[in-house]
């Protein structure tokens, strides 16, 4: 089952954003995981709907426009994935993979020349899988725009991180498409 919206069966779920409970026949938005009990299932980690458009905003707004549902708050959800509020360690709410940000710190180095990547600098955020030795997790690995077409070798990179950049402005999209074309 892909990412879904639907009322909450039960009142059982715990929100994954804000860790509250979701009340019984309240929308819900359900983000499709692999399931870690059951190689080659999935499930679902469950958000109130209000949670997901603030820090998941990329992954949901996609799901919200094709609900045929009424949806009471709609207007309330687009503005919340149109504004997302800043996160607190600067770096903003992440959205799906592969998105494009501003590096809130001049620490990450990027995963195709391993060169830093400065503080502010625009840089492209692709899922990557890291092996601890006991387990397998994944997580960001980044990559400057110049870099980040060649690395993961997808000519169509530019619709898909425009499409899942929360929060870039007109600048920021024209200055990515730029370097992107390199």
């Amino acid at each position: 089952m892909p990412h879904v919206i639907e009322e909450s069966k039960s009142g059982r779920a715990t929100c994954r954003t804000c860790r509250q409970k979701i009340e019984k026949g309240a929308l819900r938005f359900g983000e499709e995981t692999p399931n870690p009990f059951d190689a080659g299932q999935t499930s679902h980690l469950w958000h109130h709907l209000l949670c997901a458009a603030q820090k998941r905003g990329g992954i949901l707004k996609p799901v919200l426009d094709v609900y045929t549902g009424e949806v009471p708050n709609r207007a309330e959800l687009e503005a919340a994935i149109a504004n997302p509020p800043a996160s607190k360690s600067g770096g903003g709410p992440k959205a799906a993979f592969p998105y494009a940000e501003r590096a809130a710190t001049g620490r990450s180095r990027c995963i195709h020349c391993d060169e830093a990547i400065e503080k502010g600098a625009l840089r492209v955020a692709v899922e990557r899988e890291v092996d601890t030795g006991s387990f397998t997790r994944s997580g960001a690995g980044y990559l400057h725009p110049k870099c980040a077409v060649e690395n993961t070798g997808d000519a169509e990179l530019l619709v898909k991180v425009k499409l899942n950049s929360v929060g870039l402005s007109e600048a920021d999209v024209a200055e990515l498409t730029a370097a992107l074309a390199q």
